[in-house]
């Protein structure tokens, strides 16, 4: 069945849309959702060691979100102004990709100043609202991180209806964060402690790291009523010899899964697919579009987030679990009062 935008479209006035996630993070809700006989259970997080076996490989994303949202100041009108951080283009230049606001009154050639000697000098225009930018500061790159971590607020979602705190610095991470380079959090592994994995660790499965640096994108609304003519934004993914090597050993044994926590983590492995269905190791750009009916070579299991209405993410989900499966769930979700998007519930497909 083909399937078209609408088709993903649901009314979410009447769903729990929380902007703080649950404390201690494992004790959110947990549906699992079971492909092979239909059957829907509801469990805490916390259990989710009851459905991984010895032997199997969780793949997750260990990217991390850093304060990419500034406010500043224009040089000579001293008008406010707000720059989004959207990627580095060239480190040893200090370039960079970004949003601005308010687009109309920043031009190439104008300076904007960020307070303690920190400026940035606008250098070519992108598209309406995007420009590149060049800091202009006299330091390695490693004191500019941590000027920006020091000013910078975290970039939640837009559908989080409050102003960024202090605590999102921490809050809007996963215990996997590692590798700077995301300006939107893999939610689903939001949900892991330090106790569970070592709870999933001494069943015998092992957690392995790929990385997927998430860009805006990710909220970008899908404009097209026929899905295969949507193009996602391409975004920076590394996957090492090891997790590829162990993700093959996994495939080629009839009693382990390779489970995906998020959907980010699904595109890196399903990017990386030779001619023969194993995985190879290797660093690029992926702008997959994983939507039904997308023949899954790698994925075995998913632990992901409850998302928007027609977006990708959901369609992911759907791709994997079936259409009719999916939708089916959310509804069950609805029923039982299940937190959704970004500091939601989440669920197990397997």
């Amino acid at each position: 069945m083909k399937m078209k935008l609408t088709d993903f479209k649901f009314d979410i006035e009447d769903f729990n849309v929380p902007e703080y996630p649950v404390e201690p993070r494992d004790s959110s809700k947990l549906m699992v959702l079971n492909r092979e006989d239909q059957s829907i259970k509801h469990e805490t997080f916390a259990d989710i060691h009851k459905y991984v076996n010895e032997g199997d490989v969780i793949i997750y994303n260990n990217t991390k979100v850093f304060p990419a949202k500034l406010k500043g100041k224009k040089e000579k009108t001293d008008a406010d102004i707000e720059v989004f951080l959207l990627r580095e283009l060239m480190p040893e230049n200090m370039l960079w990709d970004v949003l601005v606001e308010p687009a109309r009154k920043i031009r190439i050639g104008n300076k904007l100043y960020f307070g303690e000697g920190l400026m940035a000098e606008v250098v070519d225009n992108t598209t309406s609202r995007g420009r590149t930018i060049r800091f202009l500061y006299e330091g390695p790159n490693d004191e500019l991180y941590r000027r920006l971590d020091e000013i910078g607020d975290m970039p939640l979602p837009p559908f989080i209806d409050r102003e960024p705190e202090e605590e999102d610095k921490e809050r809007y991470q996963t215990i996997f964060a590692k590798e700077r380079g995301a300006v939107a959090a893999p939610t689903a592994g939001m949900h892991f402690t330090e106790e569970l994995v070592e709870k999933v660790e001494k069943k015998g499965a092992e957690f392995l790291p790929v990385t997927l640096h998430i860009g805006w994108g990710t909220f970008r609304n899908v404009e097209v009523e026929d899905l295969t003519k949507h193009r996602m934004d391409s975004e920076n993914f590394l996957i090492s010899q090891e997790t590829s090597d162990k993700i093959n050993e996994a495939l080629n044994s009839k009693d382990r899964k390779v489970i995906a926590c998020g959907t980010s983590a699904v595109r890196v492995i399903e990017t990386s697919v030779m001619a023969s269905g194993m995985s190879k190791p290797g660093t690029g750009w992926t702008d997959k579009f994983i939507y039904p009916d997308y023949d899954f070579k790698i994925t075995e299991a998913i632990i992901i987030n409850f998302h928007r209405p027609e977006s990708t993410l959901l369609m992911l989900a759907a791709a994997f679990g079936s259409y009719d499966f999916i939708m089916k769930a959310y509804e069950e979700a609805k029923k039982n009062d299940y937190r959704f998007f970004t500091f939601g519930d989440a669920m197990l497909i397997i």
